[in-house]
């Protein structure tokens, strides 16, 4: 399976899940009178919109290269999760806001019913599985939008946990303890935010990769036939594929030839043994002995 079927095939599963959860959060709020789970029913209607925005952005960062775009789309896949990470930080800020009013006004809170605990304990085990499940493949294909997906199904999952307890107490003869929970999912939510938009960001302005993949490349370099000394390795993120741009000594006596064969054999090294680098710059530098 591509890249491009891996991706759309978890963004539908979110959104299938997300519109699930959505109308069953609606529904459970409605009959057990819970803040909570509102305002969770709230949020899982702004990832069904944020799960389309991504679908769209999959699949065009997946279109082919043309004349005005010479290397690719894939930028648009992290332009994207820019955006998903902004309208999950600014839904999880306006949750905390309503929750910090109405604790303040000291409004009262009618007790939320049984049906908002199997509420709050079902969206914890289902947005916990999709999250291991979205994960899994936006580290497959290091898709910057599934990985916000991730995410948002981890943040859903810990925020339901909050919920849970929340509602528990406000069962028991606290009441306010459903205001706080709803005010808990703020936190979840602004911090899977943030991460998300850091990691996109780096793909933006072309971060290279981590030391490790940097050394292990080095290391395979080295090794080549006819490679004296490796003078240059320098990666740069490209959306969810890597560029790569290396500089080795060979014998400067060499034919043209042969040197090229030298460097095929490096490009072609570089892209078998990372699947995630789109194209290999190899430039040979002459070498002579004095």
């Amino acid at each position: 399976m591509n890249e491009k079927k891996i991706a759309m095939k978890a963004s539908a599963v979110t959104l299938i899940s997300n519109i699930f959860l959505a109308l069953f959060k609606l529904l459970s709020a409605y009959f057990s009178h819970s803040g909570a789970i509102m305002a969770d029913a709230i949020q899982s209607i702004g990832d069904v919109l944020s799960t389309l925005v991504g679908m769209i952005g999959i699949n065009m960062s997946n279109k082919a290269a043309d004349d005005n775009h010479q290397y690719g789309h894939e930028k648009l896949e992290s332009v994207v999760a820019v955006i998903l990470a902004v309208a999950l930080f600014a839904t999880g800020i306006s949750i905390g806001i309503e929750g910090i009013k109405k604790i303040i006004s000291g409004e009262i809170v009618t007790t939320p019913g049984f049906f908002a605990l199997i509420a709050a304990a079902v969206t914890m085990l289902i947005k916990e599985i999709l999250y291991h499940y979205t994960k899994k493949q936006a580290n497959k294909i290091n898709s910057s939008a599934l990985l916000a997906f991730a995410w948002d199904h981890r943040s859903d999952a810990l925020s339901s946990v909050g919920i849970f307890i929340g509602i528990l107490g406000a069962r028991n003869g606290f009441p306010i303890l459903d205001r706080i929970a709803s005010v808990i999912i703020c936190g979840f939510i602004v911090k899977a935010s943030i991460e998300i938009l850091k990691d996109s960001i780096d793909k933006l302005v072309d971060k290279s990769c981590d030391k490790e993949t940097i050394k292990r490349m080095e290391q395979i370099i080295s090794t080549q036939e006819g490679v004296l000394s490796v003078d240059l390795v320098k990666t740069r993120l490209f959306g969810n594929k890597i560029y790569v741009d290396v500089e080795f000594s060979a014998d400067g006596s060499q034919t043209l030839s042969q040197a090229h064969e030298i460097a095929s054999k490096i490009h072609d090294k570089i892209e078998s043994e990372f699947p995630l680098v789109k194209h290999c710059m190899v430039h040979v530098n002459p070498y002579n002995e004095q």
